[in-house]
C-alpha cells in the first residue's frame, strides 16, 4: 500500500472533489493503473517488470473479478485515485484462484520476460509465481482473521484522510457479512504504510516477520 502523507499537493480550485464510491466495471483499467503506480514499495512501478499487467494481475484485477462488490474506488468522476479491494473469504478465494485465475494467468505469463534493467527486491520470477501459487494466502491465523485486503492511494489523494475512510468503509462491509476480522500483509520497506496501519490499530500477529509484516484488526 502507498501510505497516506501529509505534504501532499492541494487540490486545484474548481477541482471535483473525491469521493469513495463502490466499484464500477469502467473502474477495472485504473484499479490497474493504481495499482502498478504504487507497487515499488509505495512508488511507481512502470517498467520495472517486463509486462506492465503482472503486478495488477496479481494483487488487484483477481479481487475485482472474483469479488467486486468488496471493492471501493476513491473517483474525481473521471479517473479512480485509489482503491480498497479483498476477499471476506481467503480459503474460497484461494480455492478459486487455483481453478479459474491461476490457468488463465499462467497462458499470460508462461515466463519472465527479457531484462528491464531494474532489479527490484521482489523478482519477474517471483511474481509470476504468486501469480500461480495461490496458497501463500493460507496464513496460520486464517480462522480467526479470514478476510484480507489491498489498499492503495495515488501520491494526490495522500494526506487527505481516504486512506482512514477506505479501510473503514471495508470493515463495515465485512463487518455486515458477519466477518470477524482482516488481515493484510506489507513490504518491510514501507516504513510509511507501517506506520499508517499502526495509527489505525491494526496489530501484528503471531506469524509475522520482520521481512514480511502480517498485520490484522478487528471488523468492529
Amino acid at each position: 500500500m502507498s501510505a497516506e502523507r501529509s505534504d501532499a499537493p492541494a487540490r486545484a480550485v474548481g477541482a471535483p472533489h473525491p469521493l469513495i464510491r463502490r466499484y464500477q466495471p469502467a473502474d477495472r483499467h485504473g484499479i490497474a493503473e493504481v495499482c502498478l503506480r504504487t507497487a515499488a514499495g509505495g512508488g511507481d512501478a512502470t517498467g520495472v517488470y517486463s509486462d506492465d499487467t503482472l503486478m495488477p494481475e496479481v494483487f488487484a484485477l483477481p479481487y475485482v473479478e472474483y469479488a467486486p462488490e468488496l471493492t471501493f474506488v476513491v473517483s474525481d468522476g473521471h479517473r479512480v485515485l485509489g482503491y480498497v479491494l479483498g476477499v471476506a473469504d481467503t480459503a474460497a478465494f484461494v480455492e478459486w484462484w487455483r481453478r479459474e485465475w491461476g490457468p488463465e494467468f499462467r497462458k499470460r505469463h508462461p515466463a519472465p520476460g527479457p531484462p528491464t534493467g531494474h532489479d527490484p527486491k521482489f523478482s519477474e520470477e517471483a511474481l509470476i509465481q504468486a501469480g500461480v501459487e495461490p496458497d501463500r494466502m493460507l496464513i496460520a491465523e486464517l480462522d480467526e482473521y479470514p478476510a484480507h485486503l489491498h489498499i492503495d492511494l495515488l501520491p494526490e489523494l495522500q494526506g487527505q484522510g481516504f486512506g482512514r475512510k477506505l479501510i473503514d468503509v471495508f470493515r463495515a462491509a465485512l463487518a455486515s457479512r458477519g466477518v470477524p476480522a482482516v488481515h493484510l500483509g506489507l513490504d518491510a520497506a514501507n516504513t510509511d504504510a507501517r506506520a499508517f496501519y499502526d495509527r489505525l490499530g491494526f496489530h501484528e500477529l503471531p506469524s509475522s516477520r520482520p521481512e514480511a509484516p502480517l498485520l490484522g484488526i478487528d471488523t468492529r
